[in-house]
């Protein structure tokens, strides 16, 4: 929520993306639960005398599972954390833990944060498909804080499927495997999970049923709203005006229009681009993004110059007071925010016969648009333009 906060316009944000001195990447590996990868993943940690987490968060069997593993690896020593033990109890594990005083703490998400131990350089997360995203990049965060290369290894039940939304996170969390991707893996999840309700407690919002192109649109024109409705003065009296946001037009054409990630495969930079043409309302900026995009990434491609297409169409039909452009069956629909009234005639004929203007809508034939409907709808808009500027100087006395 914190992170489409930002991408909105409503908070700020600074990021660090520098790693201490001498930090490794940690390496990550997805494995079926399997006693040969512990036992080899503790050995190997006790072989370079480190030590280990284990994570197993479930306290109603975790003093089994440690057990368990005490048979597994005779060779170690084990100690058991979590949140319902005694307080005092809980620090003489955690004390003991960190003075060396086991070899692996077999515990709950306790250990997600606060912890600064560069022994332990090794983690092994049981059922790590449980866990959500952040979660996930957190606990990795408890191994390799030393000069030592960290460890982690997830694991997930054997012959049994995990959802797709864990599949997605476990993905995730092994493609962001270099240092600094705090800022990747929360795009990622905002991806998976949606922004949730920015005013309220809930994780998950709106965002799924209308999709993060139009949530942005309208988070954006309830901000403007709310700036406007807190008065016009500012300190020590100073007149402060909200910024003048046009409502954009809903645009539904059947063209395909997007990033590709092979053209920008770095998945912030391409929510944030999203962002900003979703904020494009002039059209004299259409040609410069363009020219940026080419500078910064090379050619663009059909699927990219089409969303640059749409970008200035949206930015024209706002200018034009056009509420949605909608193609159906037979034709592409322009509804109008405002009703044309007695300007109907006039405007049907400057538009001419392929064009049917009405009350408050406007209908161009499918059929008679041909391949270059795009091109002639653009036109189209642009002659309305024409029409509108004109009826302007009209009204205006001399």
């Amino acid at each position: 929520r914190t992170l489409h906060m930002v991408l909105s316009g409503i908070r700020d944000m600074s990021a660090m993306d520098t790693p201490p001195e001498e930090r490794l990447p940690i390496k990550t590996f997805v494995s079926e639960y399997s006693d040969d990868t512990i036992r080899e993943a503790i050995l190997r940690e006790l072989e370079r005398g480190g030590q280990v987490f284990f994570l197993h968060n479930r306290v109603r069997t975790i003093e089994r599972k440690a057990a368990e593993l005490q048979e597994l690896v005779p060779e170690a020593s084990f100690l058991i954390g979590h949140g319902q033990m005694p307080e005092n109890e809980l620090e003489d594990v955690m004390v003991s833990f960190a003075n060396q005083g086991a070899d692996v703490l077999v515990c709950t998400t306790i250990i997600e944060s606060g912890l600064d131990l560069p022994n332990v350089n090794t983690l092994i997360i049981d059922r790590s498909d449980r866990f959500g995203l952040s979660q996930l990049y957190q606990l990795r965060g408890r191994v390799g804080r030393g000069e030592h290369r960290g460890y982690a290894y997830l694991l997930v039940p054997r012959d049994q499927r995990i959802t797709e939304a864990a599949e997605q996170r476990i993905q995730a969390i092994l493609e962001a495997g270099e240092l600094g991707s705090g800022i990747r893996i929360a795009m990622r999840d905002l991806e998976i999970r949606g922004a949730g309700n920015l005013l309220g407690a809930a994780q998950s919002g709106q965002i799924h049923a209308v999709g993060l192109d139009l949530y942005g649109q309208l988070l954006q024109e309830a901000v403007q709203e709310l700036l406007a409705a807190q008065g016009s003065e500012g300190p020590e009296g100073t007149e402060v005006k909200a910024p003048v946001v046009r409502e954009l037009p809903r645009v539904e054409l059947p063209i395909t229009a997007s990033i590709p990630e092979d053209y920008i495969d770095h998945l912030p930079t391409r929510m944030a681009l999203y962002q900003r043409l979703t904020r494009v309302q002039d059209r004299k900026q259409v040609p410069d993004l363009r020219e940026e995009l080419r500078d910064r990434f090379g050619p663009l491609p059909e699927a990219m110059e089409n969303l640059l297409l749409l970008v200035d169409l949206r930015a024209l039909g706002s200018s034009l007071g056009i509420e949605s452009i909608v193609q159906s069956r037979e034709s592409i629909t322009l509804s109008f925010r405002d009703s044309v009234g007695s300007a109907r005639v006039p405007l049907q004929r400057a538009l001419g016969p392929s064009v049917n203007v009405g009350n408050q809508q406007m209908h161009l034939s499918w059929r008679g648009l041909g391949d270059q409907w795009f091109a002639r709808l653009t036109r189209t808009l642009e002659r309305l333009q024409v029409f509108q500027e004109r009826l302007r100087e009209v009204a205006v006395p001399s």
